[in-house]
């Protein structure tokens, strides 16, 4: 112990003497640990730290899926509920819930809040416990019984001043009334990554009971429902999924009217972790692998640094073993400085990381899952800790073994210099630093060709054309409840009042309506029909998008009219119905026909519903994702459909944020009872649709731009070493008639082809490992010949400037001076 504390002692001095190395090496440590500690915190927070409800690892979330139909995830009707909690032996419990958006009234302005109807179940399946009150009585979600509410922490804090006495209080939701009888604790969230609702709540601010209604057992309609889980202890994933398989199978035999056989139907089981997770799984492993590479250039430039202070303390060494040191002595000495510079960089590192992270949850990015779970925990302090001694002990043992390596005799007389790398330029001694920068202009090479083959992607993406124009386009959402608006035509009439007040506002063009917004998560599809269309045996209707628009939409969003016409006000409830559908539709029914004055009818084949007449064709806009097609699509006009929710939509003739207030107000002006919510340019909707993308882009830009400057830093300390350490060579060169150009392109064509080696290794390792994000690519090949053309000119540009400065400093060195020093 006395020894140990002896060498970090000695090891703080030699620091002290050294600083500008000690910073050197501190610094790079500190880079490559703290990279790495960022992206390790969110793989932790994502996939190591279990979600914080009881029995996390046995909770699952079901989806319906039907695949013959392009469903990959749908919601569940109140019979399939009824189907699996009865029928399926593997579930502990199972609970239903609905979720979506309400009008909260009562005390205070009014204001649209995120709700959850769920069943008396839920909760406690959870593990919840209430932080005031108490939750849901088992009974509570039967028929009869008095509507009660549970109130977030958040809300019971942020509406009601976390006053006590809320409790017993009623509350006014979409004009019904709910009395209060408990508050959940502050840990407790279920956002709209855990709980996907197909209303679209990004956090439940109210829960209440989901009551059944008679019938509920029977009914296959409003597939709107989620369904977890708890499996019983014991029971893997994969007997509930064939048990599962089992239900679904009886029900495609039961009801193929409901379930034709081209559907394919089944219930898929999907562990709640995963469900959070999604697919920022293998983002998140190339993020983590690229943060390694930075993390191993930064080892990598230690090292060097180390090889090179080594052959400056070559006769201090020399001096301690003559003295008696034995080699184990020196060793241990050496690597105990390489660790303590290790651990020092990680620690620093770890509080960049700190910072870096606070900074990130402060941005609050959407569309990043568990966000609010990114933090330093233990598991992240103890890998910071163990990463930082790996890296000072691994990195530190060859040049300390071979520093302890020592020609006494020629060390001792002064020769310390020669005797270890021959006088030579490019001598045996600096083998092992050229091997390290071929190393760090390598791995640097991967990265950057990483981040150009994301950043293209992304571009390509950005390139998309979405089928409209979100530019100075405003957003928001409204939803008409109460008991004025419990009459369809009170609604319609109320929707075209508002579009006149809002056209009448300066520097509005036009305004309207829509009850799916794209690229914003929200979905409506049902079955349709096409008439003269024969359907295979066994298939009964067709899956389309479904929108109900109004006013002006299509001019707001500027989704170009192909043929036909758009909705009129003579398309009202008293005339024939119609629609208007999307090219797409149209090229898939009547290829090389006119699809006006066709027909569809909005249900499956055996439905009543009436026929519908073709009136115009539009252009295809991108729904879900900028990055995938959308279903056939049709539109509906909102006077024949009436709905009370619309996503209102503005055109203006200047920034949308400047008329918000205006907007809003003209809203309030109307009825002051309506919330306006969800106000946001449709710019900011295209652009959270990319986050994910957009995050995994700067990370590996940014690890790439790290690994570009310290492969810079290595390639000019090595170079500035074998400069130094060739002096006499270049003096005797000098004095034998070489000019400066001469000693200047010598230097710089051995500097470079240590790139060129680098760069090769490089792009070999890029072509080999770029299948890893080849599902993560849009656009562009993961063998993209511009792009590692590109990542290799900018390695050998950074190169041949690092290189070029010690080459020129030793191209005016004096040959006298140089030959002196020998």
């Amino acid at each position: 112990m006395g020894t140990t504390v002896q060498d970090v002692r000695f090891a703080l001095r030699v620091f002290r003497k050294n600083p500008v190395f000690s910073v050197a090496a501190v610094l790079s440590i500190a880079i490559g640990v703290g990279v790495t500690v960022v992206v390790f915190s969110v793989v932790n927070a994502l996939l190591l730290r279990p979600l914080p409800y009881q029995d996390a690892e046995r909770l699952v979330i079901l989806w319906n899926r039907s695949p013959g139909l392009n469903i990959a995830e749908d919601w569940f009707s109140t019979a399939q509920y009824f189907d699996i909690k009865n029928g399926h032996h593997g579930f502990e419990q199972v609970a239903l819930a609905i979720g979506g958006n309400e009008n909260l009234s009562g005390e205070g302005d009014p204001e649209r809040i995120g709700t959850i109807h769920v069943s008396a179940n839920l909760l406690a399946m959870l593990g919840v416990q209430p932080d005031r009150g108490r939750l849901f009585l088992p009974y509570e979600d039967d028929p009869g019984h008095a509507a009660t509410a549970v109130l977030s922490y958040g809300m019971w804090t942020r509406r009601y001043n976390s006053d006590q006495r809320v409790i017993g209080k009623s509350i006014m939701l979409n004009g019904k009334s709910y009395e209060v009888v408990g508050v959940l604790p502050r840990s407790f969230a279920l956002p709209r990554e855990v709980l996907p609702t197909l209303g679209g709540a990004e956090q439940a601010d109210v829960l209440v009971p989901l009551v059944f209604a008679p019938g509920a057992a029977d009914n296959r309609d409003h597939e709107d429902y989620n369904i977890i889980g708890k499996l019983k202890r014991g029971v893997s994933f994969m007997q509930a999924r064939a048990e599962m398989d089992t239900i679904t199978a009886k029900l495609r035999h039961d009801h193929p009217d409901v379930y034709p056989a081209n559907g394919g139907l089944t219930f898929g089981i999907v562990p709640l972790l995963e469900q959070v997770v999604g697919d920022t799984r293998r983002p998140l492993m190339v993020l983590l692998g690229a943060a390694g590479f930075v993390l191993l250039i930064a080892c990598a430039n230690l090292a060097n640094l180390l090889l090179s202070r080594a052959v400056a303390r070559q006769q201090e060494i020399a001096v301690r073993t003559a003295l008696g040191a034995g080699r184990g002595r020196v060793v241990r000495q050496l690597i105990t400085e390489s660790t303590l510079l290790a651990v020092c960089g990680g620690a620093i590192g770890t509080v960049l990381a700190t910072l870096a992270i606070a900074g990130f949850r402060w941005m609050r990015p959407v569309n990043v899952p568990r966000v609010q779970d990114i933090s330093i925990d233990w598991r992240v302090l103890l890998f910071s800790f163990l990463l930082s001694l790996f890296s000072g002990l691994v990195f530190g043992i060859i040049p300390a073994l071979r520093s302890s390596r020592v020609d006494l005799n020629s060390t001792l007389k002064g020769m310390g210099r020669n005797a270890s790398d021959a006088g030579s330029l490019w001598g045996r001694g600096g083998n092992l630093r050229k091997l390290l920068l071929v190393s760090e202009v390598a791995l640097s090479v991967v990265l950057l060709v990483g981040a150009g083959l994301m950043t293209r992607s992304f571009e390509a993406l950005l390139a998309v054309y979405p089928g409209f124009n979100a530019d100075r386009v405003l957003t928001m959402g409204l939803t008409m409840t109460g008991v004025r608006y419990t009459d369809r035509h009170q609604v319609v009439e109320t929707y075209r009042q508002l579009w006149t007040r809002l056209d009448r506002i300066p520097g509005v063009t036009a305004s309207g309506g829509i009850t799916s917004l794209p690229l914003s998560q929200m979905y409506a599809w049902g079955p349709i029909t096409v008439e003269g269309e024969v359907l295979p045996p066994g298939e009964n209707f067709i899956n389309a998008d479904e929108r109900i628009v109004a006013g002006d939409y299509f001019n707001v969003m500027q989704i170009p009219l192909i043929h036909g016409r758009l909705f009129t006000e003579n398309d009202n409830a008293t005339n024939p119905k119609v629609v208007v559908i999307d090219d797409y539709m149209a090229a898939q029914f009547w290829p090389g026909q006119d699809a006006i004055g066709k027909r569809v009818r909005l249900g499956p084949v055996a439905s009543d519903a009436p026929l519908v007449t073709v009136v115009g064709v539009v252009g295809r806009v991108k729904q879900y994702t900028l990055d995938a097609d959308s279903r056939i699509a049709l539109y509906l006009p909102h006077l024949q459909y009436p709905s009370r929710d619309l996503n209102v939509v503005v055109r203006t003739s200047r920034e949308p944020a400047g008329l918000a207030g205006a907007v809003t107000q003209a809203v309030h002006d109307l009825d002051p009872g309506l919330p306006v919510y969800s106000i946001r340019s449709m710019q900011q909707r295209v652009a959270d649709s990319l986050v994910r993308r957009r995050f995994a882009m700067g990370l590996l830009a940014f690890f790439a731009i790290v690994s570009i400057s310290l492969a810079a830093l290595g390639t000019f300390a090595v170079i500035a070493y074998l400069v130094n350490q060739g002096l006499p060579e270049i003096g005797i060169r000098m004095a034998l008639g070489a000019n400066r150009l001469d000693i200047l392109s010598m230097i710089v064509r051995r500097g470079m082809l240590l790139t060129t080696c680098g760069v090769a290794a490089g792009l070999i390792c890029a072509f080999i490992l770029s299948r890893f994000i080849q599902s993560l690519l849009f656009g562009v090949l993961p063998h993209d010949p511009a792009i590692y053309a590109t990542a290799s000119l900018v390695l050998i540009s950074v190169s041949l400037l690092a290189t070029g400065i010690p080459a020129g400093r030793a191209a005016r060195t004096d040959p006298v001076t140089c030959l002196r020093s020998e």
